[in-house]
């Protein structure tokens, strides 16, 4: 079944009204996150001031005989509970800088909600212009049919810009797509991220810090969907002819490939790489009940594969040091408060196997527009393809 032009016009005329309901709708269920402060027995909420994380250099705050802070030598580097949103040590969390292909958190945030995995399409030339010489790929050809779901391992394990853009072009275009990632940013509390390019790819203007890409990790986490794709190490893509080749995720802490060792209870999520930003990292690992998120951005010694060393010793201190150390900011501290709903899924659920926005007048004006749009998307859906393809 090919997705043809009917398809398109309901999404571009519908881009406003999804993107309310992209940006609000799953912030406001993602919000409430960790334990419920007034629960008997909770954590206490963190004293610390957000304007902690935007001083210079090495940021903690450790109890007598906790070890002490690797020495890592990223440019940024930020050590969070994945479900309190607490934030243990950090450097330089909010230093801008590029992201690489960790901006596909972002990308993924906003369009997975979107997409049924089952869907299926059929590619065309005009899909695959404009990818940016060198782009990693995994191998979309024009005239062959995917799944949604295919396209999306194609995103998280090689790091496909080529499955990006035809994704991208399914959700409302290149442009709209950023502008959404954009808002879904801003919703989070994901104030130094500015996206210019959907795929990560270097391009003047667009910069992220290791804070905003915890917060996106850590949201990633609570999508089923996202978990599943981020941490899985190998899988198969379909090619010319109904014959399918194997795909490996390029993220080594996972996989163990060119003698990185694999780290022990790893998740996953998304490593990256261009010639401006170096390497990039945002990683994920549950040990007992504790689930924690690292970022790392831009390591200046070492090779190519220092980026996965030093997320291992981050991730080793964080493991021994927490409950020992007071936090030094939160994910939460910026994103705007929701109104009383309900608990989002806490990480442990959503992995297992199985700076401002706009006011509350203004959001619920967008949420009604979007509740018209998203009835017009599905009868157009419905009408064009039937039932959906179960992913």
């Amino acid at each position: 079944m090919t997705i043809g032009f009917p398809f398109r016009v309901a999404v571009s005329t519908c881009a406003l009204c999804m993107t309310g309901l992209l940006v609000f709708a799953p912030a406001t269920a993602a919000a409430h996150t960790g334990s419920d402060p007034g629960a008997p027995g909770a954590p206490p909420p963190a004293a610390a001031s957000p304007a902690l994380l935007y001083r210079p250099g090495v940021q903690v705050r450790p109890h007598r005989g906790v070890p002490r802070v690797p020495d890592v030598s990223a440019l940024s580097w930020v050590v969070a509970d994945a479900d309190s949103g607490e934030v243990l040590a950090a450097h330089d969390a909010h230093r801008r800088l590029p992201p690489a292909s960790t901006l596909k958190t972002l990308f993924a945030l906003t369009v997975l909600p979107v997409l049924p995995g089952g869907l299926r399409h059929t590619v065309g030339a005009n899909e695959l212009a404009g990818i940016g010489p060198g782009s990693s790929l995994v191998g979309v050809a024009e005239g062959q049919t995917y799944q949604v779901a295919d396209l999306w391992r194609g995103v998280f394990l090689n790091s496909g810009n080529d499955a990006v853009h035809v994704l991208a072009g399914l959700s409302g275009g290149w442009r709209t797509t950023a502008a959404r990632m954009q808002a879904k940013a801003l919703a989070l509390g994901a104030r130094d991220t500015h996206v210019r390019s959907p795929d990560g790819y270097d391009t003047p203007g667009q910069v992220s810090s290791a804070y905003d890409l915890a917060v996106f990790g850590r949201a990633g986490l609570r999508n089923a969907d996202f978990a599943r794709y981020c941490g899985t190490a190998e899988a198969q893509f379909p090619g010319r002819g109904g014959w399918w080749y194997g795909i490996r995720n390029t993220n080594r802490l996972l996989t163990g490939a060119d003698g990185v060792k694999p780290y022990d209870g790893l998740i996953g999520i998304k490593n990256g790489y261009t010639s401006h930003a170096g390497n990039t990292l945002v990683a994920a690992a549950r040990r007992g009940d504790r689930t924690l998120v690292v970022t790392v951005m831009n390591p200046q010694a070492g090779g190519g594969f220092t980026v996965y060393e030093e997320a291992r010793a981050l991730l080793d201190w964080g493991f021994g040091a927490a409950g020992r150390v007071e936090p030094v900011g939160s994910l939460d501290a910026l994103r705007v408060k929701p109104q009383p709903g309900p608990e989002a899924v806490p990480v442990a659920a959503a992995v297992s196997p199985a700076g401002s926005g706009p006011g509350w007048l203004e959001t619920w004006a967008i949420l009604g527009a979007a509740g018209l749009g998203a009835g017009s998307m599905a009868l157009a859906l419905r009408a064009r393809f039937g039932r959906a393809v179960a992913d």
